[in-house]
């Protein structure tokens, strides 16, 4: 695991390499300074040689600026390599995240993926500066100290044998115990975020429902289980500064009231006993820094196993390796086909599908609310694979295809329409990214948006802001579907990409698709029967299941389930 996440730092070895090399620079000028101290104390100014005591003071003076000049490099070096770690982390996240199919992304969540790829992330980095700072500095120091010290009084450093085991077990009390809690407490931050998330995309709903009281409640709620969290894993890990302190402040009371005797008696020269109060500073300190990067690992190692999930999951979708197949047309062919979201034959979305629809046929799916109309046609561009049977599109089957290559000849405007932060322009050269103006108003006009986007004052050069805030529900979809015409596929998929137009506009795309797509499996799902009542065929569903297919008029003859909406609908326009 560990290995598999450090591997990302990548041309930052360097940096990471050379920061504890300017350590052990910094950490050696540390460890001599109190032994220069002993000697100006005892063999300068208690014996009265003012030259001694100036020379070696330059010289504890000039250590002091090379253990400063050290430290600065150290400093920067590990910070440059903890932020190229990073970035190089969160690149392979997100790389991965873009492998993933809509399966594995319904398994970790957007905002659980938003977490990771943030908080997660920076916990690791911190984690790892730490590692190539304090993991290098504390040990050195530690054994440099504890060398100088044993060589200085070894009687008295006898005192170490009783700190040391009393700080071990604190540490191993707060690690055994801290883990699970930090692991709990980010999973509330996947729940806050995904709260702040869903406010945030549907603030408009949130607003003109007036529910903004309730928003803010719910919100305290999460946000306040975020903080019992962190409070129940920190309030662990802050019990060990006060353990650390109180061993190292009784460590050094020891040693002045043992160290004091021994000078008292003449085993001990003052020098020397202040130089060995700050050897066991430093061993002590050492020792407070150890604990506090075993610390840190707890609670970066929950983020690294979260993090080490996303890189590890297999995407559910991949590529057939070396194939140059494409689609020779636009037929799609479903062979006892059955789907479900749990990989669970028991609870089916799609029930043993066999349907065939011609190169250049415009289809229909109607259904009510729930009965797999978006499930069906997911499973053409493999969005979702198939738990049974198979799914033929161009004469193959759309897992011999490369998914770059099924996928530019598939077109797909999802039901939830997303535009891009950038002009209307470049969310329209998403589709083809090569495309000619001409080619981009040919497409916004066979999609009806030709004539609002010139309205605009910028035109195509419009500004969209984030997710197409400046522009309406039925511009959008309109903008989605031009976005689509201009990939060029043999098949384009409307998922419900004319519920937000008024049927005038519905008729006028119908129309252009007719003039300019004959080439074109098209297919249209739609809740309005007018959306698709010129279809050459229309497929209407139920439960999973295909019930009925046929034109408009057959079905008003042969199926109760369409015939039934249509006189609902043709009652409403009454009204």
């Amino acid at each position: 695991m560990y290995k598999k996440i450090f591997s990302n730092v990548g041309k930052y070895k360097k940096q990471a390499l050379l920061s504890p090399l300017a350590i052990i620079g910094e950490v050696l000028m540390e460890v001599l300074i109190p032994a220069v101290m002993a000697h100006i104390v005892d063999d300068g100014i208690r014996k009265g040689r003012i030259g001694y005591v100036t020379g070696m003071g330059f010289l504890m003076v000039g250590m002091a600026l090379c253990s400063l000049f050290f430290g600065a490099v150290a400093g920067r070096l590990s910070a440059v390599a903890a932020m190229g770690f990073a970035k190089n982390l969160r690149s392979a996240l997100f790389r991965k995240v873009q492998s993933f199919s809509f399966a594995n992304v319904d398994k970790f969540s957007t905002a659980s993926l938003t977490t990771r790829l943030t908080t997660d992330v920076t916990n690791i980095q911190n984690a790892f500066m730490m590692l190539i700072r304090a993991a290098f500095r504390s040990p050195i120091m530690l054994i440099g100290a504890s060398i100088a010290a044993v060589k200085m009084n070894h009687r008295l450093s006898v005192v170490f044998l009783f700190a040391v085991p009393v700080l071990g077990a604190a540490v191993f009390l707060i690690l055994k115990n801290a883990h699970p809690r930090f692991e709990k407490m980010l999973g509330q931050y996947d729940s806050m975020n995904a709260a702040v998330q869903e406010n945030l995309t549907g603030i408009r709903v949130v607003k003109a429902s007036a529910r903004e009281d309730y928003e803010k409640k719910l919100f305290s709620e999460r946000a306040n289980g975020v903080r019992l969290a962190q409070f129940a894993a920190e309030k662990l890990v802050v019990l060990s500064m006060p353990i650390m302190q109180l061993t190292m402040y009784g460590s050094i009371l020891a040693i002045l009231w043992f160290g004091g005797k021994m000078c008292v008696h003449g085993d001990m020269q003052v020098g020397e006993l202040s130089s060995f109060i700050m050897y066991v500073s430093q061993i002590l300190m050492s020792l407070m820094m150890l604990s506090m990067l075993f610390i840190m690992f707890v609670i970066s190692r929950a983020s690294i196993q979260r993090i080490y999930e996303v890189l590890t999951e297999e995407p559910t979708i991949t590529d057939t390796p070396g194939s140059e197949i494409s689609p020779e047309d636009g037929s799609i062919k479903f062979r006892n086909v059955s789907f479900s979201y749990f990989d669970d034959m028991g609870n089916l979305a799609l029930d043993h599908i066999d349907l065939d629809i011609k190169s250049g046929e415009t289809i229909g799916i109607v259904g009510s609310t729930g009965s797999s109309k978006t499930s069906l046609v997911q499973l053409i561009p493999r969005l979702y694979d198939a738990t049974e049977g198979d799914v033929i599109v161009g004469g193959h089957n759309v897992k011999d295809y490369s998914l770059r290559t099924l996928r530019d000849q598939v077109a797909m405007v999802l039901q939830k329409n997303v535009l891009f932060s950038g002009t209307i322009k470049d969310n329209l050269r998403w589709g083809d990214s090569e495309a000619s103006d001409e080619e981009i108003i040919k497409a916004c006009k066979s999609a009806a948006a030709h004539d609002f986007v010139t309205n605009f004052p910028d035109g195509y050069d419009t500004d969209l802001g984030q997710g197409g805030v400046n522009v309406s529900g039925g511009q959008k979809q309109r903008l989605c579907i031009a976005r689509a015409l201009l990939k060029k596929p043999k098949i384009i998929i409307l998922d419900d990409s004319t519920s937000a137009v008024d049927t005038a506009t519905d008729s006028s795309i119908r129309r252009a698709f007719r003039e300019d797509l004959g080439d074109i499996t098209t297919i249209i799902i739609a809740q309005r029967i007018s959306s698709v009542r010129d279809a050459d065929r229309i497929i209407v569903m139920d439960n999973g299941k295909i019930t009925d297919i046929g034109t408009h008029e057959q079905l008003l003859e042969t199926s109760a389930v369409y015939r039934e909406v249509y006189d609902s609908q043709q009652k409403g326009d009454e009204d």
